[in-house]
């Protein structure tokens, strides 16, 4: 009779079993916005396993408490789906946030200070590479690029300036621009590097450590692989970032190495977020030929869409528009994707046709348009099927019919809206009036275009962005510096709403990975991945958003975040 009862069970609906058993979590107190638009807000949510079991007043929920169900009482909270990062290169921030980050660092001591602290972080025998330095010495992070920015002199850093905080620590640090090289002594011994070197530079016959592009080169060929210890200590570091920030699915630009390394944190139980991962678009036949299409893998890690490129970056004026530059007198460049003529169009058929999501990368104007039409040509050929293309990015629009014709096309814009934020310090410098129509937020929600948000980080080596979807929430309702300029906010026509902004973060990032069914909001039955915040977004003013702080993170009903009591914003 058991045995029956217990078949009969299994065979009911996760959100019956679930429903019908005692909660092992229960948040009351807060605000509970579901991202339902049949019934959006709530008072308390009963988890049970790790699916949510009802969502509904207190003394509702409340019926499901045990003897062992942990209740959360969140005063004064704001109860939400766990955020989804829309594009992350996590491999890139772990690296970042366990390496050494110099974007923001023009100056002697802050070099010495940022290359300590490293060097404490890393694993006996890892290379201090990277860094970026100087990225914001011509335009102060926080500029909206209107007011008047002095030119400072170049930061030009010799290597006495580490070698006596790296001397078992070698390291190859790089100028943002990747058009100047600093190696401290211990790099340059293991290379073998000498002045005899073309592009190794020497005083008295001594090395100052600065180095040519092509001399660094030399120098990067003796890095020996990155094992697999400090894989995982760097996706640790970017785990605990994306858990304080309560991110709990993230689409991550995924190189093949790296899927070993969230395997290896779900056999350790480590892995606190789920992980979309989405190799580039000429992979596509290797992917079909072991069958492997959109989709493929478990709630945990999946294979989702394949990351295409079509031109260039904002930061460094090689996003593709019809006309130049104001700076560089130049119209962008086109990536290798593109080349041969007719080469992205065959990429995109063969995925599409593969049962593959194309999700692919276009900023300039001109290759926001000219994307369209491959997609368009694409939908034509293979006919109809379930499909949901991606523009990556869609940076600044042509003018508003192209938001029309996205929505047209059911086309998905991927944006992230901390860009607006950043970029604006040097925007309308290099593409002046265009910049009208960059990061047109409501322009694409008013023309019915499916917005989905994310970060990009870490970044660029022009620019860093930080994983805190509040921050993306903030930059989107208020195009503001975090410091609150302009007054009124950049472009400010182009400002949404938050709950346009919250839904771009949850509902709508969960459709368009085709996971509308287990995540994205709350609901009986679905994941039970939710995000406590210490405020409600929608009634504090906008300047407020940026502040907002995490107080839980939950993932497969475990938190797995929880913000010390000591600990304040």
């Amino acid at each position: 009779m058991r045995t029956l009862l217990t078949l009969l069970v299994l065979a009911l609906p996760a959100a019956t079993r679930t429903a019908a058993q005692p909660a092992d979590l229960i948040l009351v107190g807060a605000r509970v916005w579901t991202a339902d638009s049949a019934r959006p807000f709530a008072e308390a949510v009963a988890v049970v396993g790790n699916r949510i079991a009802r969502v509904g007043s207190q003394a509702d929920v409340m019926q499901l408490r045990g003897p062992r169900t942990r209740v959360i009482t969140a005063t004064g909270g704001f109860v939400a789906p766990g955020f989804i990062d829309n594009h992350t290169h996590f491999n890139q921030a772990g690296a970042l946030l366990l390496g050494v980050n110099l974007l923001d660092v023009a100056d002697g001591p802050a070099l010495v200070r940022r290359v300590r602290e490293a060097r404490n972080r890393l694993p006996a025998g890892a290379w201090l590479l990277g860094g970026d330095w100087g990225a914001y010495e011509a335009w102060a992070l926080g500029s909206t690029g209107r007011e008047a920015v002095a030119t400072l002199p170049a930061f030009h850093p010799d290597r006495g300036l580490i070698d006596s905080v790296t001397p078992r620590t070698p390291a190859l640090l790089s100028r943002w621009d990747r058009g100047a090289y600093l190696a401290n002594g211990v790099a340059l011994v293991a290379a073998g590097a000498t002045c005899a070197w073309e592009g190794v530079e020497c005083t008295a016959g001594v090395s100052t450590g600065r180095l040519s592009a092509a001399a660094a080169a030399r120098v990067r060929t003796v890095v020996p692989p990155k094992p697999m210890p400090q894989r995982l200590a760097e996706a640790r570091a970017a785990l605990a970032q994306l858990r304080e920030y309560g991110v709990t699915t993230f689409h991550d630009i995924t190189p093949p190495e790296q899927l070993g390394v969230y395997e290896e944190l779900r056999r350790r139980g480590e892995l606190t977020a789920r992980v979309y991962a989405r190799p580039t678009l000429d992979k596509w036949e290797q992917l079909a030929d072991v069958g492997i299409r959109h989709g493929f893998g478990d709630d945990w890690i999946r294979i989702g869409g394949l990351k295409g490129f079509v031109d260039g970056i904002m930061g460094n004026s090689s996003a593709r528009f019809y006309e130049p530059y104001l700076t560089s007198r130049e119209v962008g460049s086109w990536r290798t994707m593109m080349d041969p003529p007719g080469n992205m169009l065959k990429l995109l058929l063969g995925a599409d046709s593969a049962g593959h999501w194309p999700q692919v990368h276009a900023i300039g104007d001109q290759a926001i348009d000219t994307l369209l039409d491959l997609y368009e040509t694409v939908m034509r050929a293979n006919g109809a099927k379930p499909r949901r293309f991606r523009i990556i990015h869609v940076q600044v629009l042509r003018n508003a019919e192209v938001a029309t014709r996205m929505a047209r096309l059911g086309v998905i814009a991927e944006v992230q809206p901390y860009h607006a934020i950043d970029d604006m310090r040097w925007m309308e410098q290099r593409i002046g009036s265009r910049a009208r129509w960059a990061y047109a937020f409501a322009t694409l929600h008013r023309a019915g275009v499916r917005h989905s948000f994310g970060s990009d980080w870490p970044g660029t080596n022009a620019s860093w962005y930080t994983a805190e979807p509040m921050k993306g929430v903030y930059a989107a309702v208020a195009r503001q510096t975090l410091d609150g300029e302009p007054a009124g906010g950049w472009f400010p026509e182009e400002r949404v709403d938050v709950e346009t902004a919250l839904r771009a973060y949850t509902v709508n990032t969960a459709w368009a990975a085709g996971e509308e069914d287990r995540k994205g909001r709350l609901a009986p039955g679905l994941l039970a991945d939710l995000v406590v915040l210490d405020a409600d977004p929608f009634a504090v003013p906008p300047s407020a958003l940026k502040d907002v702080a995490v107080r839980y993170t939950i993932v497969d009903g475990r938190v797995v975040y929880e913000r010390p009591a000591a600990s304040s914003r």
